[in-house]
């Protein structure tokens, strides 16, 4: 007997359209970022930065080029080979060794970017996202650009829709910062304002033309010289983030927003890393860590005009005795009054040469 599942229907009679079966569709590439830059996904193109690591982990950053090759004392491996590949290919160079190719992280671009002045490494950047609060659509006021690398951090971490006005007193910094920038994103991000001059100006002018500000991120030397300024900008709940490298430093910003009076109670601590090394039951700890960088002190502005709550607290004997504070053995801390310079923390002037090299570095970066 035959099903009509098996029947041949006739020359020219009608037949009924069997539904298809859904076909399994093939994976497709992850579609590319619209705009250039380290945090695109996709095929390698034209322009991109891949890192390179051999098999001993060494790394070499590469931009594509048309025509372009990167040389070791291996061999060469030609940008063409990578031009379609996937991100994460293993490609070989012309002696059949091997390389992985990757494009870099942020963090792998922080860590290499020509620099002028000191940068702010990674796990410190990472902290002033958390505790600075940065969201998408966020209003920042940063001071002390430097090189750029927490610029980089903060512009991604507002978004489209928030807005970052950098300021910096050194013409030749913000010059380095502008160009590793623009190096990440592929352009000026059009939520970013750079300007040269000093953080008090600057937020008194924006006081005076009604903008406020959401969050102020200080990476300079008197952070507590800006505190009053500071407060005038902020939003009531606003969070203000200070950068420091020192102890003093740190004290004397710490008694300035008490002294002001309408700010929480300043929170600040320091972060170590240390990297494990990992290699069948050989797990221990490196026998180097990223241990102190800096400090961080974070406090939150009140409602305009309303003084804010003390903390009640029994403090060591002397330690918030006016002489005592003001003692010349103490200087530096508390509510001492004297004008500081950088040569006070010992740090060394940047010599022109280093901004020329670094803008070189840049430069050259861009198509090498």
């Amino acid at each position: 007997m035959t099903s009509a599942a098996d029947e041949t229907p006739l020359h020219g009679a009608p037949q009924e359209t069997p539904q298809s079966t859904p076909q399994p569709q093939s994976p497709q590439p992850a579609p590319r970022a619209e705009r250039p830059g380290l945090d695109r996904t996709g095929p390698f193109v034209l322009g991109d930065k891949v890192q390179l690591a051999d098999s001993k982990n060494r790394l070499h950053t590469i931009t594509l080029r048309e025509g372009g090759e990167f040389h070791s004392h291996r061999g060469v491996l030609r940008h063409a080979d990578l031009l379609g590949a996937e991100d994460g290919v293993i490609v070989e160079d012309s002696q059949g060794n091997p390389f992985q190719a990757l494009r870099p992280l942020y963090a792998d671009y922080m860590l290499s970017m020509p620099r002028g002045a000191a940068i702010i490494y990674p796990k410190d950047s990472a902290q002033i996202l958390m505790w600075g609060d940065i969201f998408p659509g966020a209003r920042v006021l940063e001071a002390g650009v430097g090189s750029g690398g927490l610029t980089t951090a903060l512009l991604r971490a507002i978004g489209e829709h928030g807005s970052l006005r950098s300021i910096e007193r050194r013409e030749e910094f913000a010059q380095v910062a502008r160009e590793n920038v623009e190096t990440f994103f592929g352009g000026a991000p059009s939520t970013w304002d750079l300007r040269i001059g000093d953080f008090q100006d600057v937020a008194a002018q924006m006081a005076r033309e009604g903008e406020s500000a959401d969050r102020v991120v200080l990476d300079m030397l008197a952070p507590w010289e800006c505190v009053d300024a500071a407060a005038e900008v902020l939003v009531s709940g606003g969070v203000y983030l200070a950068y420091v490298a020192t102890v003093t430093q740190l004290s004397r910003t710490a008694e300035a927003l008490r002294d002001h009076g309408e700010f929480t109670e300043p929170s600040a601590w320091e972060s170590f890393v240390r990297p494990w090394h990992l290699e069948g039951l050989a797990v221990r700890p490196e026998h180097r860590m990223n241990a102190h960088t800096g400090f961080l002190l974070t406090a939150r502005r009140t409602a305009h005009g309303t003084q804010a709550l003390r903390r009640t607290r029994r403090p060591a004997p002397g330690s918030q005795d006016e002489a005592e504070v003001n003692h010349p053995d103490n200087e530096g801390f508390g509510g001492s009054t004297t004008e500081w310079g950088g040569e006070d923390l010992g740090e060394r002037g940047v010599a022109p040469r280093k901004i020329k090299r670094a803008l070189r570095d840049i430069r050259q970066g861009r198509d090498r």
